[in-house]
């Protein structure tokens, strides 16, 4: 008799799992080739031969013209804008990913270039190395101190991941097929409908008005001839995320309009996060509540109490008749949030665990004994996106926490008033402590 094997369901993750920058850098060794600029003394990364923003560099464009990126309305053949290129291959699906790339291609360049002053006698290969060290660091600790537990609440981060406790080998930091396809996925919902634009005051731009979503999507020409990086960096300061309705989960510049290259047809990124789960054989919302210690939603009163709206209970129970049959991004997605978070108490659960094992199963965690030294590990912290924006574009005025919406003038600072990090503590010295030349 033949034998049957069965095998769980899974996905394949084609970037690194770990937070390490490999949006800047690529998750392989061929892309991050590509993307670095081999010829620089300074151990630069490539940036755009073409196009400058007020000086400052713009990401390159792909090798493969002309590509798939909408243009200008009315624009010759001649003045296209090419799609960036980036470490992630997500870099031109909406401008808000294209600046963030810009500003961190910006920054490792702005480092690699103030470390080549410090120590002269390194070679090009040893500053591309170590700017990307600290490039890690910052995403690690951006992300972690500053991002994470405003989403899933200081409550819960102290619960799921607490203080640092070292590097631990037994631990996979392997990204979990639920956090990545569904829990961390809250985001969508959070995106406005709307992308502002804004002066040097905090207000409507009178040149480059605010945009639908829709208009934002592959268009990176937006950026190269409607004013750079600084009046969308400030509509993303200034202006709040979506405030998560569960009447209305997530907008309809999303569900209506969504734009995939080489697709006729705009999708429904609902629908498409629904069918992700489940092509990724993931288990439903109920089995996912038990996984993480909570009573399994048995009955309509059970899930009301989670959700805290009968009406929208009804609405869930007629499309799946049983909680048990309830997709774990949506299910997720509905539970009230948490205090102080953007998530409910099961995505809580799950991007803390993940997020352990992600800082835990790391050893170049920047935590980690000998990854830095301890002026070093100081240094870094003192540093912030803030601080980030401010060295890397012309915004010149910033929130200190610029995840934390804050109303403009009060809540914001000049940028020489936001702290930065002490390179010195890079600066290599012999073994009688004299600077090295």
């Amino acid at each position: 008799m033949e034998r049957l094997f069965i095998q769980l369901a899974g996905d394949m993750n084609s970037v690194t799992s770990f937070i390490d920058a490999s949006t800047v850098y690529g998750p392989s060794a061929d892309l991050e080739k590509t993307l670095r600029n081999l010829s620089s003394a300074e151990g630069l990364l490539a940036v755009n031969s073409e196009y400058s923003d007020d000086s400052r560099p713009y990401l390159p464009f792909v090798s493969v013209q002309p590509s798939a990126c909408l243009q200008e309305p009315g624009s010759e053949p001649a003045a296209r804008v090419e799609c960036f290129t980036a470490g992630d291959s997500r870099v031109n699906e909406i401008l808000p990913l294209s600046v963030l790339h810009t500003l961190w291609v910006r920054e490792h360049n702005r480092l690699a270039e103030h470390l080549t002053r410090l120590n002269p006698h390194w070679g090009s290969e040893v500053i591309y190395q170590e700017t990307r060290k600290i490039i890690g660091a910052l995403h690690q600790i951006i992300t972690m101190r500053d991002y994470v537990p405003k989403i899933m609440g200081r409550e819960a981060f102290d619960e799921y991941l607490g203080p640092y406790a070292g590097y631990n080998d037994s631990v996979n930091p392997s990204v979990s097929n639920v956090f990545a396809t569904a829990a961390f996925r809250f985001g969508h919902v959070t995106i406005s409908p709307r992308l502002r634009r804004l002066n040097e005051s905090f207000q409507e731009h009178q040149r480059f008005s605010s945009l639908s979503l829709h208009q934002t999507f592959f268009s990176p020409w937006r950026l190269v001839r409607e004013g750079g990086l600084d009046p969308v960096l400030r509509g993303l300061l200034g202006r709040p995320a979506a405030l998560q309705n569960q009447e209305h989960l997530m907008t309809e510049e999303l569900k209506e309009r969504l734009l995939v290259l080489n697709i006729p047809e705009t999708l429904d990124l609902a629908a498409l996060n629904l069918q992700r789960g489940r092509d990724h054989g993931l288990p439903g919302y109920n089995d996912w509540r038990a996984f993480c210690g909570f009573d399994r939603v048995e009955t309509r009163s059970d899930l009301a109490e989670l959700v805290g709206s009968g009406v929208l209970v009804e609405k869930i129970m007629d499309v799946y008749g049983h909680p048990n049959n309830i997709d774990v991004w949506l299910g997720g997605l509905l539970e009230r949030p948490v205090s102080g978070a953007r998530t409910g108490p099961l995505f809580a659960c799950l991007i803390g665990k993940q997020m352990k094992t992600l800082r835990e199963g790391d050893r170049f965690w920047w935590e980690h004994p000998g990854v830095f030294s301890p002026k070093q590990r100081q240094e870094l912290q003192t540093h912030s996106l803030s601080r980030v924006i401010c060295d890397n574009s012309g915004v010149t005025e910033v929130p200190l926490d610029p995840f934390r919406l804050g109303s403009y003038p009060e809540d914001f600072v000049f940028c020489g008033n936001v702290p930065s990090m002490d390179l010195e503590a890079w600066r290599e010295r012999t073994d009688d402590g004299t600077y090295m030349t």
